[in-house]
């Protein structure tokens, strides 16, 4: 297949690609893929370069505006596109990865949607990238199915399912496996050309569409090249414009001060925002992690009832509202706890509160992590959400100022919330480079962002030299020593002789080579990329 196309095409594949996915690397998928790379790549490389150059304005100590030049569209009365049928009602959204197993059970588990993930749940091995588009396609003919044979269990799709939406990779996440005209692809433009290209015909025969999840997006000119892509794809494919759907997720805090004008570029596409509160804090912390005295508390500490996550929360359902699409909630991240009867019903209390408060908030819908918590977010919508959504709630009654957005949350520091950071962030990392991007840690789903908060808080208290709640003060000593503690109980569970099949020799020096380093590495997903 290999030497058929490449007489063809101005794709090449990398050394070590040795599966070269006919059935979905057909000629002219990867025709697709190639206008996609010659009229967008261009543009997305510039946008990469714009947000290092915003970088550089936050870290001489300024904070994010409200845009003056879009004060019109701020101001004006004006809505989105209409909501398709089967997305008018998401008051329970499951999301997770691409393997097979995943996708049918997060589609039989109850919940009205299922995002399945390229991105931040998916290592993105050429395997994992590839083999999971097989895994949607079959999800969309409804054949999808799996035999377990160790544990002699088949997995089928039950005759109701949720609705599929699909997440691909982030702006700053290249497809390295595959250059075009002898340029890295970009990991976005080949995870939605190739979704949309094998799945849309089969989608609007089904009476549904390719619907999508937009990651990471930091500015509302990323939204207008998305929206871009959308219609030259929607053209070449020659389906009506507003065909292909999208929610973005509000994941970066210079999103929250560009809500409506995401909104507005994205206009015939778009039907809700979503609080993606794990890579928010993410965020929060990375772009003003070179102000003075400016730090963040354990990560346990930061909950969406923090003054700077309440208020871009309730300005997310307002800003939504008002253009008529539809308001997202954030993830409850836990996962049952077996053979702890007391500890697993204080974990799905702490989840009923957690959506109890975003339906009372206004907001249309939340996310779970895991099947078992579907019934208990679902209560709590059902209980106090009798209609589809709550568009008709405005929250006229919000009004959040520029520092309510950045306003430094109040905490601690302590050793065990550093040491918790330097555990999770070389576990994930460890299993990251074996492939798997959903983790389950200590009764969580840790995903990319969870580990990027664990790396850019050791990162941010160190390079502070910051107080802990003792009167210590962390410094690399300190870490050092904390480091060597950890990796020893890491490496006495996982046993030694596992220790050395595994990854994790590089994953500690992965993590410690970005917790010391002077610069501060943008995600950790980059330098680790090479690896997988």
């Amino acid at each position: 297949m290999k030497d058929t196309f490449l007489k063809q095409s101005k794709i090449n594949f990398s050394n070590e690609v040795t599966n070269y996915y006919p059935e979905i690397l057909t000629d002219d998928a990867l025709a697709f893929i190639t206008a996609l790379h010659e009229k967008f790549n261009s543009q997305r490389l510039e946008l990469l370069k714009a947000r290092v150059a915003q970088q550089v304005i936050f870290d001489s100590g300024k904070f994010p505006e409200f845009p003056k030049e879009t004060t019109d569209i701020r101001n004006s009365d004006w809505t989105a596109g209409t909501i398709p049928h089967d997305l008018q009602d998401r008051r329970v959204e499951i999301t997770g990865p691409v393997d097979r197993k995943m996708i049918i059970n997060a589609l039989n588990s109850g919940a009205k949607t299922f995002m399945a993930d390229l991105e931040d749940s998916t290592a993105p091995s050429w395997k994992n990238a590839i083999s999971g588009q097989q895994n949607l396609i079959d999800a969309n003919k409804k054949t999808i199915s799996l035999i377990d044979t160790q544990r002699n269990k088949s997995y089928t799709l039950n005759q109701e399912t949720a609705v599929l939406l699909v997440r691909p990779r982030g702006l700053h996440l290249d497809e390295r496996h595959l250059l075009i005209n002898n340029e890295i692809a970009s990991g976005s433009l080949v995870d939605f050309g190739l979704y949309v290209f094998h799945n849309t015909q089969i989608m609007l025969k089904s009476g549904t569409a390719p619907y999508f999840y937009l990651p990471k997006l930091e500015h509302y000119l990323e939204a207008r090249w998305w929206n871009q892509v959308f219609e030259f794809a929607q053209e070449y494919l020659e389906v009506p414009k507003g065909t292909f759907k999208a929610t973005v997720l509000v994941e970066t805090i210079t999103a929250s001060f560009q809500l409506d004008e995401i909104i507005y570029e994205l206009k015939d596409h778009i039907v809700g925002l979503n609080c993606g509160r794990w890579d928010y804090i993410f965020s929060y912390i990375k772009k003003f992690r070179n102000h003075p005295n400016f730090v963040v508390p354990n990560r346990d500490q930061v909950t969406m009832t923090t003054p700077f996550m309440d208020a871009y929360s309730k300005l997310v359902i307002q800003r939504c509202h008002k253009r008529g699409i539809l308001a997202i909630g954030g993830m409850a991240a836990q996962i049952p706890i077996k053979n702890d009867e007391a500890s697993n019903a204080a974990a799905l209390e702490k989840v009923r509160k957690d959506k109890e408060r975003e339906v009372k908030n206004g907001h249309d819908g939340t996310w779970v992590a895991h099947p078992a918590l579907v019934a208990v977010a679902m209560a709590e919508f059902n209980k106090h959400m009798p209609t589809p959504n709550q568009l008709h709630i405005t929250r006229d009654d919000v009004h959040i100022t520029e520092q309510d957005l950045v306003a430094i949350p109040e905490g601690t520091v302590s050793e065990a919330g550093i040491r918790k950071n330097i555990n999770v962030g070389i576990l994930y990392t460890e299993a990251w480079l074996r492939g798997h991007g959903a983790v389950a840690l200590y009764n969580l789903m840790e995903d990319a962002a969870t580990a990027e908060i664990s790396r850019t808080q050791v990162w941010q208290w160190l390079k502070n030299e910051v107080k802990l709640e003792d009167g210590r003060t962390f410094d690399l000593k300190l870490y050092k020593e904390l480091l060597s503690d950890e990796v020893a109980k890491i490496t006495a569970e996982i046993g030694a002789e596992n220790s050395t099949k595994s990854k994790l020799k590089l994953a500690i020096s992965l993590f410690d080579e970005l917790v010391i380093a002077e610069n501060f590495e943008e995600f950790l997903t980059l330098p680790a990329y090479k690896y997988i």
